[in-house]
This record gives structure tokens, sequence and C-alpha cells, in this order.
């Protein structure tokens, strides 16, 4: 059981961020191609900033929130024990390790959450890029589709992120960013990972002109 000084810490990081955040951005959340429900979803967006976790976060609804974890790098986000703690106990994340070395399937912890019930936040490219599209997208996100089937991904574009945390600053820069939300889809019938891996991420991408 965690302390109740604990809880109440998170609670107040978690309105201190929300706070922050529309200030910063105005934490624009446009759901384009469906609505905000509580139903066991994969969303998966492109990802250019260390804020696109707090960004998707911010955006969902406060109803959905404790349900709908982000996967996030155990090697960046446990480096000092206050990444650890906000990651754990206000975002309640999924650590997932980048070691191809180590003997832990990346997926097992995701796997676990989703038969749990949890939603997922995913970013597919499985690391930050810096170009105006997104890298080529991860198996991840496939393996996971075809394990199950009956859960609906959500694609999602967050747009101007990387100029509200640019690459090697602290201190964030005020400007509008916005989080869309596309259509769900799932893997066609015949479908290879390659095909449908192409597929998902021309769905991100469209959603940057919406």
């Amino acid at each position: 059981m965690k302390p109740i000084v604990l809880d109440w810490a998170a609670t107040l990081m978690s309105y201190f961020l929300l706070g922050l955040i529309r200030i910063l951005t105005g934490s624009q959340a446009r759901w384009w191609g469906c609505p905000p429900k509580a139903e066991q979803r994969i969303y998966f967006a492109n990802h250019q900033s260390h804020a696109d976790l707090v960004m998707i976060w911010a955006a969902l609804p406060k109803e959905l929130r404790h349900s709908v974890r982000a996967v996030a790098a155990r090697d960046y986000w446990t480096r000092t024990p206050f990444k650890h703690w906000l990651t754990s106990a206000v975002f309640n994340v999924i650590y997932v390790s980048r070691d191809r070395s180590a003997e832990e399937d990346p997926l097992e912890p995701l796997i676990e959450a989703m038969k749990a019930g949890d939603s997922l936040i995913l970013f597919p490219e499985g690391t930050r890029g810096f170009a105006d599209e997104p890298q080529a997208f991860k198996a991840g996100l496939y393996n996971l589709a075809l394990k199950f089937p009956e859960v609906e991904l959500v694609p999602a574009w967050i747009n101007n992120v990387q100029r509200l945390m640019p690459k090697g600053e602290v201190v964030p820069v005020p400007v509008l960013c916005s989080v869309t939300f596309g259509a769900p889809m799932r893997v066609l019938p015949g479908e290879d990972r390659h095909e449908f891996l192409q597929r998902a991420r021309a769905a991100v991408l469209a959603l940057r002109d919406v």
C-alpha cells in the first residue's frame, strides 16, 4: 500500500503539471477521427520531444487518465529519483528496456497491462526523431495489434512539442501545441507487418495538416 503522503504528492504534482501545460501550450486536444471513450485502446503518436509523454497525457479527459498508461524507456525515465517518481507515481507509465541484449521481452510488460484492461500510449518510432516526419515504425505496435485484435488502434499527431522543449534545452518555451486524434484502425486480414506499419505511420502523418 502506498503511503498517503506520496499519493497526495502525486495528485498535487498532476494538477501542477496540467496547469503548467495549459499555460505553456494551450493544451488543445482535437478528437478529429473519434470521440474520447472509456474503452480499451492503443494510442500511437509521433515522438519528437521528452514532453510528448506529458502532452498526450494532458490531452486525455480526466476520466481516462487513470486507465491509459504511456510506455517509456526505463534507462532514461529512471535515471534520477525524481524522474522515476514522476513517471511511476504521477503518470503510472510502463517501463520498457531499450537494451536489446536484455533477457526481458520488451513487450511483456505491455501485454500484462493490456490483459489487466489498461489502454496504452505508444511511440512506435522507439526513439525521438528530429525531422518533420516520423521515422519508420518498429514492430511492437503490429505485434500488440495481432495479440489484441479487439482493441482499437488510435493514431495521434502531437504538434509543436519539439518547439516547446527543443533538444538540449531544460526550460520550456511557451508555444501553442495540440494533439489530434484520428480514426481508429486495425490490422487488415492478410496484412503483413511491413504494410501495416507503413499504413499506421501514414495515418499519424495525415493528421499533421488536419
